[in-house]
């Protein structure tokens, strides 16, 4: 039960930044599952997370959503969401806790340290941002750092980057958990389904209404900031618990 409450508190806080931000669920929520449930039950849970969030999210802003060029990020992800599971399947528990430690922060150094240049077309990055998304969504359950460098060298627009995302996610988290499903990743629950199920919904429908309200008065980057910050830490405690797995196994 106390695992089932971290996680829900991990879940609360990424809704209210991905709320406030356009980004936050994986980030926050990927590092802290593989810490508690492991790393391929963690990251399957946090692809589920981002589906509710997004969906519930994208009803909220689909006016401001640039849907075709979502439905272009998605196609282009499916090949690396079903590389990423078989990744997922096949790779044992210590490593893959390390892999997920280090794409985490290497999508948040990334993301820090990309700047807007505004200096490639769209057309021409959307294909890799969406193959490359697809891939750390899989193996890590965090797409948003490809999609944050794909949106700064491209220039798009931030409002209408955060709308579009919703879906994307929500579509990415969709592949990575059925991709995983017939991969026949194995996964194991602290409680029964229904009740995980339920707990989530409600967690993440919680976050979006907090993060509703704080999104008039709290900036935007400081909530960027704060997801970035608790993402490094889960990252770097992620990190350290499969090395030491591998060395005392």
């Amino acid at each position: 039960m106390l695992i089932l409450v971290a996680a829900l508190i991990a879940v609360l806080i990424g809704s209210i930044l991905q709320r406030v931000s356009g980004t936050g669920v994986g980030l926050v929520v990927a590092p802290v599952l593989s810490l508690l449930m492991g790393p391929a039950t963690g990251v399957l849970v946090t692809n589920a997370a981002t589906v509710c969030s997004g969906l519930m999210i994208t009803v909220a802003v689909r006016r401001m959503v640039e849907w075709k060029h979502a439905a272009v990020l998605v196609l282009s992800a499916i090949p690396g969401v079903v590389l990423g599971a078989l990744v997922v399947r096949w790779v044992p528990a210590e490593w893959l806790q390390i892999g997920v430690g280090a794409v985490v922060l290497l999508a948040l150094a990334i993301t820090k340290f990309a700047h807007t240049t505004g200096q490639v077309k769209q057309r021409k990055a959307v294909v890799p941002a969406g193959l490359i998304g697809g891939l750390f969504n899989s193996t890590a359950g965090v797409a948003a750092p490809a999609m944050v460098v794909y949106s700064r060298i491209t220039n798009w627009d931030q409002l209408r980057f955060a709308a579009t995302m919703q879906p994307v996610f929500m579509s990415l988290g969709a592949l990575s958990v059925g991709s995983k499903l017939i991969a026949g990743v194995p996964f194991a629950l602290p409680v029964p389904v229904i009740v995980a199920f339920g707990s989530l919904i409600l967690t993440i429908y919680v976050g979006i209404t907090v993060g509703t309200l704080l999104s008039r008065r709290l900036d935007k980057a400081a909530a960027a900031n704060l997801a970035m910050g608790l993402a490094a830490v889960g990252g770097v405690v992620v990190m350290v618990r499969g090395a030491l797995g591998l060395l005392l196994g």
